[in-house]
């Protein structure tokens, strides 16, 4: 997978990632360079992937804006061995994708998790609703969905990378009557885990429901390539801009 380690742009930014212990999450707050605690900075939340933890998504601060935006990395909720010794973590129990994955009957709790991590760190940090992009990778991309499109106010945008959205009954009944929110997908074409057919039917599922997302395919397997996150950084500057000098 290609991701970008925070600790290799120390040399070039001042970031820091601070571990904090919410009162349902566990999470890394990133604050950009320079950092005022007097302005106003706009969020970017990001949720790992299945087996993953909080820091596997940090290193995309520094690579999507280094000074314009406050970056929350949560710990999904549920531990997991993945190997002798080695702990990963999930936001939904082990089950088969995509079937059982997307009509995971365990997700509402974490949905209320999250919501009390985004209530704490907004009042932290002063951000006010719909100055927020949520986004996630696979398994934290259907978590976005799942919590990002029936909450417009709060979120500016989505963004869903190698992710799938819930089945259609899960979520039709969710779906707020504003449809205008901005999402961004991408997904891989030789993506062996979430197959390419699943993020095309999400796409038309949110077409068909009045959503004009931006969707992007690129030649890769089930990861975060170096084209992908210079489009992602794109889109995330116009549709929530940086805070002013970012």
């Amino acid at each position: 997978m290609s991701w970008f380690d925070l600790s290799m742009t120390r040399e070039k930014t001042e970031l820091e990632a601070k571990r904090h212990e919410g009162k349902t999450l566990r999470y890394l707050a990133i604050e950009p360079d320079g950092y005022d605690p007097a302005k106003k900075y706009p969020m970017i939340i990001l949720l790992h992937g299945f087996g993953a933890h909080m820091g596997d998504l940090a290193g995309l601060a520094p690579a999507i804006d280094a000074a314009g935006y406050v970056y929350i990395c949560p710990n999904a909720p549920i531990p997991f061995e993945i190997g002798p010794g080695m702990t990963g973590f999930g936001w939904t129990y082990p089950r088969r994708i995509p079937q059982e994955l997307r009509r995971a009957d365990d997700v509402d709790s974490v949905v209320d998790m999250l919501a009390t991590l985004v209530d704490e760190v907004t009042a932290q940090y002063a951000t006010e609703p719909g100055q927020i992009i949520l986004g996630g990778f696979s398994q934290g991309g259907m978590m976005t969905y799942r919590y990002g499109l029936p909450n417009p106010d709060k979120f500016k945008g989505l963004v869903v990378l190698s992710g799938v959205a819930p089945d259609a009954d899960t979520m039709k009944e969710r779906l707020p009557d504003d449809r205008s929110q901005p999402i961004f997908i991408a997904h891989g074409t030789g993506d062996m885990v979430i197959e390419v057919r699943m993020a095309r039917d999400t796409r038309e599922f949110l077409e068909a429901e009045g959503y004009a997302p931006m969707y992007k395919e690129y030649g890769m397997a089930h990861e975060i390539s170096q084209q992908t996150l210079n489009d992602l950084a794109e889109w995330i500057r116009n549709t929530l801009p940086p805070a002013s000098g970012g």
